[in-house]
């Protein structure tokens, strides 16, 4: 399984805190692992938290595991330099920061599987830049007075609001954006408009996003403007999961998402369509999530069966732990006709290949190098898009496709069908949370 370097220490060994941002590259922690460049050259508006912004992101590497380097000297971009980083922070750059020989060097950089991290005036920057204005997302509109707002947390499986609660209030300056990057990125947390004066994206306002762009991996947060703000431990955790991501240490699904609805959706109350076939439960916790209980049984949706259609649901094992996601299977309260008549993908860290996680259980493997380059250790979310179209089942883990499967068993057809999460027994603890689906045009074929 993949290890990662989230809950490492960095090695900071003689490097020294530096107090100035400006001139060269200077670098903060040890020479081996991931590295950050962190720029913060204004052109324009200059945001005196940018001093503050920097030591946290110099602390943040000290405690996640990446070393650090802060410029504003734009001649550090050039190809040879910047493949040195496995990522680029932008904090609170403004204007035109980059001639065209150092953006060209950046595009090259980020095609070739650079990671980038927006910090809040950073979509006030380059705007004359199609790619860059891309990566960011959106660009910079206006603003309202500082003011303490509610953020809806669309996502919590990245692994920058995987720690949020379903709303987190907090004071900063929110930006209005000139386009609304939903239909391009994957939209991790929004504003709720009515709980502030000054928004003006008319009840759909994205604060938060992630996206896969054009070869590299891009994540945007638009808090930030106040001093404060680093000092937040909640926010440092904000941003250090955007920084892990971009760098490669944790993996995430940042395809755009739209057209899906809740079949769980942290509550009680939608858990009123989902029944408990065989022993054991699952406990839903204050969180937002549920987590298997006893076994061997299953939980299942109830509410209506389902032909072709766009799972999606977040998973995360304790520990070396069974369940599984079972689709197609009629509706009955006997665990083993889902069993016998569907088919489960699993969710097992250390099984055969075909019963292990990603696998289409006991009939087809995932495909075991992209299984494990995209999958997230024990104690990390990870999300699964299960996708049925007639009788194909195709899986993503993290937004990678691992698994295609056809079904040719009309026992088991995939046509019509229900689904259902498994609790294995009494020494497996898996929690689930953001069950959700899309139902797609058509039968498929």
């Amino acid at each position: 399984m993949r290890s990662t370097n989230r809950l490492t220490t960095a090695v900071v060994g003689a490097a020294v805190l530096l107090g100035c941002v400006s001139g060269p590259a200077a670098s903060q922690g040890g020479d081996d692992g991931k590295r950050v460049l962190v720029f913060s050259k204004t052109a324009g508006f200059r945001h005196d938290s940018i001093p503050d912004g920097v030591t946290a992101l110099k602390q943040l590497g000290e405690t996640s595991g990446f070393s650090v380097d802060a410029t504003e000297d734009a001649a550090t971009f050039t190809s040879g330099n910047l493949r040195r980083y496995d990522a680029v922070v932008f904090l609170s750059t403004t204007g035109d920061v980059l001639n065209t020989a150092q953006q060209r060097a950046f595009e090259g950089y980020i095609r070739h599987g650079g990671g980038y991290v927006g910090i809040h005036a950073a979509a006030d920057t380059e705007y004359d830049w199609a790619f860059y204005g891309g990566l960011a997302g959106a660009y910079f509109q206006s603003h309202p007075a500082i003011q303490p707002a509610t953020v809806d947390v669309e996502d919590h499986a990245h692994p920058a609001t995987s720690a949020l609660e379903q709303t987190w209030n907090r004071t900063d300056e929110w930006y209005n954006y000139r386009s609304n990057p939903r239909e391009r990125a994957h939209v991790l947390a929004s504003l709720d408009e009515t709980s502030y004066t000054g928004g003006t994206m008319n009840g759909d306002h994205p604060i938060a996003w992630c996206q896969n762009y054009q070869g590299g991996r891009a994540f945007y947060t638009g808090g930030g403007h106040t001093k404060e703000s680093y000092a937040d431990p909640v926010f440092r955790r904000h941003l250090a999961g955007g920084i892990l991501y971009a760098i490669g240490d944790v993996q995430a699904d940042c395809r755009p998402e739209n057209g899906y609805r809740p079949l769980f959706d942290g509550t009680a109350a939608s858990l009123d369509d989902w029944r408990q076939a065989g022993p054991g439960s699952f406990t839903l916790d204050d969180n937002g999530t549920i987590t298997s209980t006893g076994g061997m049984g299953m939980l299942w949706y109830a509410g209506s069966g389902f032909g072709a259609y766009s799972l999606k649901l977040d998973w995360r094992m304790a520990g070396d732990d069974n369940s599984g996601v079972f689709v197609g299977f009629p509706p009955s309260d006997d665990p083993w006709s889902a069993v016998n008549n569907g088919y489960e993908i699993q969710i097992d860290a250390t099984d055969v290949p075909e019963k292990t996680t990603g696998s289409v259980y006991g009939f087809r493997s995932a495909d075991l190098k992209k299984r494990d380059r995209a999958l997230n250790p024990p104690g990390e979310w990870n999300t699964y898009e299960i996708r049925v179209e007639g009788e194909r089942l195709r899986v993503w883990l993290n937004g990678v496709k691992i698994n295609d499967f056809t079904n040719t068993d009309p026992a088991r057809s995939l046509r019509d069908g229900h689904l259902g999460i498994q609790n294995h027994g009494a020494d497996d603890q898996v929690s689930f949370r953001n069950v959700r689906i899309k139902e797609l045009p058509g039968k498929g074929g």
